[in-house]
């Protein structure tokens, strides 16, 4: 089969090298071998080939976190060959093994290239404004990096649960992407007045919710309103920001730390609740996987892992794998 194998750390996506004979991994007990049909690519991929992630596999190893595919054999009672399913995985290849704990059943309707992009982000944004912040309709919440992978499924989650959104990017495409999936304001947050602007809309009130991708906190401190919540969610920007913790406590305002993959271990109760949810809303209609119109192939990664570094992506960067009708 062909898969990506790492076998030392690697500069970039460039130094990936696609091999044509690897042989099919086998699944172990507890696990599922899938014959993957669609990718869903991420930043921390280019960082864990890297060395730069904090899961380091032993050498060699498949890259890739996300995943959608059909099972070709199963050690568990929960899944049969043939089963549509997305999840976790080392997923650059053309098969691949994981525990069935790391997948689920494809939501119905959904292709192989939106359930491909769904394991890591949507859960994210879920946990983070339901469970972290307990957003409540009529509340502003304002995204920052809106037309990210997790901005696009906070947009649409908060407005499915009745928030007014306030989305933030750095470009006017990027914007427009975020009001197409239901934000109703736009702002640019490469504006100097952006905060400024924050106030106008929301009539000097603030946002009561604020969720941070990007490593925003500081100049967020000043968007927040009375008794708001700032969700501190990642750092695409790289660097760790120090606070003036005056404004925590003049404002009232509670910096919230989300860690999805930790409730695996801390809080695994939580897991099947957050998924129950999005599920409702996936069947719903209300929440649509949003995907980059460029969908790439196990071949071209590197070049969609370089497009995601480069800022050029929006919404969801997939690949697929050996051509397939998505529906099927």
């Amino acid at each position: 089969m062909k898969a990506y194998v790492v076998n030392q750390w690697l500069k970039g996506p460039d130094d990936l090298v696609l091999s044509t004979n690897v042989p099919e991994p086998e699944p172990k007990k507890g696990e599922v071998q899938i014959e993957v049909k669609a990718i869903g690519l991420n930043f921390f991929d280019t960082l864990m080939i890297q060395g730069r992630y904090q899961i380091k596999p032993p050498f060699p190893f498949v890259p890739g976190g996300e995943l959608a595919g059909i099972v070709k054999k199963s050690t568990v009672p929960e899944y049969k060959p043939g089963d549509r399913v997305f999840g976790s995985g080392f997923a650059f290849a053309e098969v691949i093994t994981t525990e069935a704990s790391k997948i689920l059943p494809m939501p119905k309707n959904f292709s192989f290239e939106e359930a491909a992009g769904l394991f890591i982000t949507w859960p994210t944004s879920y946990a983070a404004l339901v469970l972290r912040a307990q957003l409540k309709a009529g509340e502003y919440c304002l995204v920052h990096a809106a037309a990210g992978g997790v901005g696009i499924a906070a947009v649409q989650i908060a407005k499915a649960l009745g928030a007014k959104v306030i989305a933030t990017a750095g470009s006017t495409e990027k914007l427009e992407i975020a009001k197409k999936y239901g934000a109703d304001y736009a702002i640019n947050y490469r504006d100097k007045d952006w905060v400024e602007q924050v106030k106008k809309v929301t009539n000097g009130h603030g946002a009561d919710v604020i969720y941070d991708p990007v490593g925003l906190i500081e100049q967020s401190t000043k968007a927040v309103a009375w008794n708001g919540r700032i969700l501190v969610v990642g750092f695409a920007k790289g660097t760790f920001e120090k606070l003036p913790t005056n404004r925590i406590l003049l404002k009232n305002i509670s910096i919230v730390g989300v860690h999805w993959g930790a409730y695996t271990k801390n809080e695994p109760e939580r897991i099947p609740e957050v998924w129950k949810g999005l599920f409702d809303l996936f069947e719903s209609g209300r929440v649509k996987p949003a995907l980059y119109d460029k969908i790439y192939t196990l071949a071209t990664i590197p070049q969609g892992l370089n497009a995601i570094n480069n800022r050029e992506t929006y919404a969801k960067a997939i690949a697929t794998v050996g051509g397939h009708d998505s529906k099927i």
